[in-house]
């Protein structure tokens, strides 16, 4: 079969929220059936399931094994699991149905940042040695990034307000965002430094939630949607994990990720890009070589929630929903993982 000939069907995602009473796993399953009456199959239609998660921001080993109360694991299922974004996992599911014996795969992405402190956890990602024990987390990474985009003369503190400004407004209209708001680009300036020259607005909020995803593949998603979101390009790629080995004004992986795609910068009615921080914004424009008038982020994008483990999954989702619903016909969607744009991943999206 050709790669190509694989569609999303049906999503589902929870609204986002700072501290949401339930488990990880409550947050799933009704998610999950949520997204498998969308799509109008039974369970034993699934073929395969692939869950992203991380077992370190739950704080138990194998925590995602819980997880699995939301798929239904018996009677027993085929299942996969990446300690990574959903978006990962969709991928690793999208590879899955190209083997052709399979027509469809449940994908899910969870995640619960509010019971830990994510200054903490995240830097242990980094280097054990030299990068960890100085407790790098993200913000202070992501200052490190901001600070080298304004020095490059590339970007400005404006620019980062207009970012955020555009976001906030955008989410005024998305039910699932956490936050919102009509914010002046002045205001925003006269705000004092979080981690200079970042403010507090330039920072996502921490977020629980969780999202899913039925894909099919050719006819069977014909029969399950009016207007399936074929799957036309799909590729990740990863930047040195040393910080001091790459510029990080630019980000090679996310161009590359997109060449193999197989996006040359041409029109896109609409993009959602994992820009965790408002500079990240800047940077991801011009790695994608999006046009000027390309649409980005019209749900408001990470900074009015981002549920990590699920936010790349999601920025799928809402670029799905669009082509699914006929507003969009090109569409892009961008996940990353890692610290300061390490690892990134574009789905290409097309109507019939």
């Amino acid at each position: 079969m050709n790669a190509t000939d694989i569609a999303i069907v049906a999503t589902a995602q929870t609204p986002l929220a700072r501290r949401a009473p339930e488990s990880e796993v409550q947050l799933l399953i009704p998610t999950v059936n949520a997204v498998i009456a969308a799509a109008g199959i039974e369970r034993s239609e699934i073929g395969f399931t692939c869950s992203g998660s991380c077992d370190y921001l739950t704080g138990g080993p194998f925590a995602f094994v819980s997880n699995l109360e939301a798929a239904g694991a018996w009677p027993p299922i085929a299942e996969s699991h990446v300690e990574m974004d959903g978006a990962w996992a969709l991928y690793e599911a999208w590879v899955r149905l190209q083997h052709g014996d399979i027509d469809i795969a449940l994908v899910m992405g969870s995640g619960k940042s509010s019971p830990s402190v994510p200054a903490e956890v995240w830097a242990q990602q980094l280097d054990p040695y030299f990068l960890a024990p100085l407790g790098l987390d993200p913000v202070s990474y992501a200052g490190l990034q901001a600070r080298a985009l304004l020095e490059s003369g590339s970007a400005s503190e404006r620019d980062f307000a207009e970012v955020v400004s555009r976001s906030r407004r955008a989410g005024l209209a998305n039910p699932n965002a956490q936050m919102s708001g009509d914010l002046r680009v002045e205001d925003l300036l006269a705000e004092p430094y979080h981690a200079n020259p970042l403010r507090k607005h330039d920072l996502p909020p921490i977020s629980d939630g969780a999202s899913a995803v039925v894909l099919a593949r050719g006819d069977r998603a014909r029969q399950l949607v009016e207007r399936p979101a074929w799957i036309r390009g799909l590729d990740h790629r990863i930047d040195p994990h040393q910080p001091g080995m790459r510029d990080l004004t630019m980000s090679a992986s996310t161009t590359l990720a997109a060449r193999k795609a197989g996006y040359d910068g041409g029109p896109i009615d609409v993009a959602e890009i994992s820009a965790v921080f408002s500079p990240q914004e800047i940077i991801l424009r011009r790695a994608l070589g999006l046009p000027e008038d390309t649409v980005v982020n019209p749900s408001g994008g990470p900074l009015c929630g981002n549920p990590i483990m699920s936010a790349g999954l999601v920025r799928i989702i809402e670029a799905a929903d669009r082509i699914i619903a006929g507003t969009a016909d090109h569409a892009l969607a961008h996940a990353t993982n890692g610290q300061g744009l390490q690892h990134n991943l574009v789905c290409l999206l097309e109507g019939e």
